[in-house]
């Protein structure tokens, strides 16, 4: 047997792109503390700046609530138009609330808006202690927490159910991303919530009926999510648009007013969708390279595409876009066709590179007794032209 590489072997193509533009991307600076922006359609990050650092969150962390909210009523753990019972402890919260007693009962779809659109804090601790597995904000907390391990957010510890200013309470903005781009993506039944700019609970609390989410009236497909504000984390959004077939996701947090967190977030909206552009190269099953293979019938298979290839380039030069195929080879047979065995890594000045899947064009069974004498007879040829190549050791008597 040969010895496997202990690097990866990497072929260099180049895509052959007539006509399609691509660029060094012009670099954007944000006022925001940390923030993170992420092409949804094309699964490509425009933006990471402080991006894995755990932070005060505020009331963005509501989106989590939201999540298992959500989860809980699709398993019917939750039903959306039961009533749920206020305790002393959800009443007690102040900042933005709902104004709930406990003399209310409140059917979930309100508390649903009622966290959305009015960031109501004793809204979340309703719902937290009716899910949470003892009854109290805590134990939900907890379970928070766990939940977004499982969802791969590493850089997420839940306290309270609202982001209440609290020690140990931490969110990074990729793990918001990530948050926004599940609730979506898993409930899109749902996500219209998010684009409601009025909700009046009961008549209560006129001064608090509107959705604090500054892009929603401005015409540029912004409908979503969460706003939120602490002394300690500034102010922040985990905000949503799309234009055409895109969708963009961005989170910012660390801004010192309303004004320059809605200045900030349309100046994100503007660059991602005007300094990009979506561009379809190739479909799924296009023969990209070949591989080599080991002991098999054939000495080699050819890679394609698992998966169309649309990427998100910069608007302002014309270059071709680079790409290698990267396995660790050669590989060895039996290769059953479709077998994901090697990347395509794609990289565009200015963006992180792309990683795609290749997998095998056909199955290569593994060889018969000719390829194995064959391929010994390779090993031991290679091994005494090695050894030839070794100069003879000094006598040293």
């Amino acid at each position: 047997m040969p010895t496997r590489l202990s690097a990866q072997l990497i072929l260099a193509l180049t895509l052959l792109w007539v006509g399609a533009l691509a660029a060094t991307a012009q670099s954007f600076e944000t006022r925001a503390t940390a923030a993170y922006v992420y092409d949804q359609t094309t699964g490509t990050v425009l933006l990471e700046k402080s991006a894995d650092d755990p932070l005060p969150p505020a009331s963005m962390s509501k989106l989590m609530t939201l999540y298992m909210a959500f989860e809980a009523i699709a398993d019917g753990r939750l039903q959306i138009d039961e009533t749920l019972p206020v305790s002393q402890h959800a009443m007690d919260y102040g900042g933005s609330t709902m104004f709930l007693d406990t003399t209310d009962r409140v059917r979930v779809d309100d508390l649903l808006r009622g966290i959305i659109v009015l960031s109501g804090n004793d809204a979340c601790a309703v719902i937290a202690e009716a899910l949470s597995t003892d009854g109290t904000e805590a134990g939900f907390s907890r379970m928070m927490t766990a939940r977004a391990q499982d969802m791969g957010m590493m850089n997420s510890t839940f306290t309270n159910s609202n982001g209440w200013p609290a020690a140990g309470h931490r969110m990074s903005m990729r793990d918001l991303g990530i948050l926004a781009n599940r609730l979506m993506t898993d409930f899109p039944t749902y996500y219209p919530l998010f684009a409601e700019r009025e909700f009046t609970f009961d008549g209560r609390a006129p001064q608090n009926v509107r959705n604090r989410n500054p892009l929603l009236a401005l015409s540029i497909g912004a409908d979503g999510l969460k706003t939120g504000h602490t002394q300690e984390a500034g102010y922040g959004l985990v905000g949503s648009a799309k234009q055409g077939d895109r969708r963009v996701i961005f989170v910012i947090t660390g801004l010192d007013s309303t004004q320059a967190r809605a200045e900030e977030a349309e100046r994100i909206i503007n660059w991602a969708f005007r300094q990009f552009v979506q561009r379809d190269i190739s479909r799924a099953g296009t023969r990209i390279a070949e591989a080599e293979v080991w002991m098999g019938d054939s000495p080699n298979v050819g890679l394609t595409l698992a998966e169309d290839l649309s990427l998100l380039v910069p608007v302002l030069q014309q270059e071709d876009v680079a790409a290698e195929v990267v396995y660790n080879g050669p590989i060895t047979a039996p290769i059953a066709a479709g077998a994901q065995i090697a990347e395509l890594v794609v990289t565009r000045d200015g963006l992180p590179e792309t990683r795609l899947p290749l997998v095998a064009e056909y199955a290569v069974a593994k060889g018969g007794f000719g390829t194995r004498l064959r391929t010994a007879f390779t090993v031991l040829m290679g091994k005494i032209s090695s050894d030839d190549a070794v100069p003879a050791s000094a006598d040293g008597g």
